[in-house]
């Protein structure tokens, strides 16, 4: 049974970095102060009399995550482990094995090694079980722990006892740690057309996008028809790298704006204040989203298409319109707060609604699409209510029905497509003539 699970790159929100302010009980006032007297009294009376004795610190982090949780599903508090993967998830580097772990009934599991990575050259593989440690008996402790003892500082070794199923015997390896970077673009060249793939908004995100472009140049040998920027499942990430992306396809006009509690709180960020022009020279670009589109990743979709620059294509995404700061609180520990919402070119808040694609495309070469249920930020609770009228007039539910959609999955692997939304990008941007269709931009 899955017990727990890491995720080394979750999905996280358009983060913003900045130092705490000064003066944390500013503007508490009388009825404040009140409250915190009740607090106090709650918190001296679970100290005296829980069943159990209970440390100061149990107590402290505990009112810190239930008053995070009371404002909304993205504001948090982290603290040794979580703020060593919230590092990761915005620095994209740590130090370590390359593993990708989970715990299955008191046992860690390998979900899989990442490419070029100590654990992967080594030749641990997907479903083994690491039992040991250094030779110390790791099942039915904590995941964390195991975690936390298998990173460690680059150059140093660590030995490993694997159980793989299918083997008589215990495997032994012994790994030298290294800095391991996580690869946020991806890119490949298909029937000329250039293919990035965005996986999430690290700090070498936007840098790495330009050369993805350069990449697909050079192995053409000219440039391609067009590319497809493929945001889906992308869950956001830093707000820099999100804009830093946005610029490399466009010349000029504003990509997003951020708003704070008061009115006049609002700053806009605008193209070529990081790459000057278009540095794909104005080609065919469609932009694959989905439900797992989120946040960072909409805001890229939400500025190419309020500016005509691409279509967007697929399924509307998952509608997660506010900007996480980052606050430090001390030693590894760090506080994610809501403080902002993002807007799009156009004024246009994608908070609950997300970005409706240009063209709906659902993912039929998905054999549980129709089934599985979707997830996105109007069902999380909590969440930020719109105070723009949310409209859902046109769903992926509406694409069931339309006759071009209605081949099966057997009937399309047959034809070898494995991926329908990519290749109905691929073949828009075949029959664009290098200029894509006009449509009613979406919502």
């Amino acid at each position: 049974m899955l017990r727990s699970f890491l995720q080394v790159t979750a999905a996280v929100g358009a983060l913003a970095l900045v130092p705490v302010a000064s003066g944390a009980m500013a503007g508490v006032d009388t009825e404040s102060y009140r409250e915190l007297d009740t607090f106090m009294e709650v918190y001296n009376t679970v100290k005296a009399n829980y069943v159990e004795k209970v440390d100061d610190k149990r107590l402290v982090e505990g009112a810190i995550q239930g008053m995070l949780a009371a404002l909304d599903p993205h504001s948090s508090y982290a603290e040794g482990l979580d703020f060593d993967n919230l590092k990761i998830q915005t620095d994209g580097n740590y130090g370590g094995l390359g593993l990708t772990v989970t715990q299955e009934d008191g046992a860690v599991k390998v979900i899989a090694p990442t490419e070029d990575t100590p654990a992967a050259r080594a030749g641990i593989k997907s479903g083994d079980y690491i039992t040991h440690l250094d030779g110390k008996f790791i099942v039915g402790g904590e995941l964390d722990d195991a975690i936390e003892q298998m990173r460690g500082q680059p150059g140093t070794k660590i030995t490993l006892t694997v159980i793989r199923p299918g083997t008589d015997k215990p495997l032994q390896f012994t790994l030298t740690r290294e800095i391991i970077v996580q690869k946020p673009v991806k890119w490949e060249v298909k029937d000329g057309v250039g293919i990035i793939n965005i996986n999430t908004f690290t700090a070498q995100t936007g840098a790495d996008t330009v050369k993805a472009i350069q990449g697909i140049e050079k192995q053409l040998g000219h440039k391609p028809l067009g590319y497809v920027v493929d945001l889906r499942s992308n869950g956001g990430g830093l707000l820099g790298e999100a804009i830093h992306v946005s610029d490399v396809f466009l010349t000029h006009g504003e990509i997003v704006s951020q708003r704070g509690r008061e009115k006049d709180d609002i700053e806009r960020y605008y193209a070529e204040s990081m790459v000057p022009g278009d540095v794909t020279g104005g080609l065919p670009v469609v932009v694959l989203v989905d439900a797992g589109t989120a946040s960072a990743s909409e805001i890229v979709a939400g500025a190419l298409q309020d500016h005509h620059r691409g279509l967007v294509m697929g399924v509307r995404s998952f509608g997660k319109g506010s900007v996480q700061t980052l606050l430090p609180m001390g030693p590894r520990a760090m506080l994610r707060l809501t403080t902002a919402r993002y807007y799009t070119p156009s004024g246009h808040s994608v908070q609950e609604g997300g970005i409706k694609p240009d063209l709906l495309v659902p993912q039929i070469s998905d054999p549980d699409y129709k089934t599985r249920p979707i997830l996105r930020e109007a069902d999380l609770r909590r969440h930020l209510i719109n105070s723009e009228k949310v409209d859902d007039s046109v769903l992926e539910e509406d694409a069931r029905t339309d006759p071009r959609f209605a081949a099966t999955p057997e009937e399309l692997k047959k034809k070898g497509i494995d991926d329908f939304q990519l290749h109905y990008a691929l073949q828009t941007i075949a029959r664009s003539g290098g200029k894509l269709p006009q449509v009613a931009k979406g919502r």
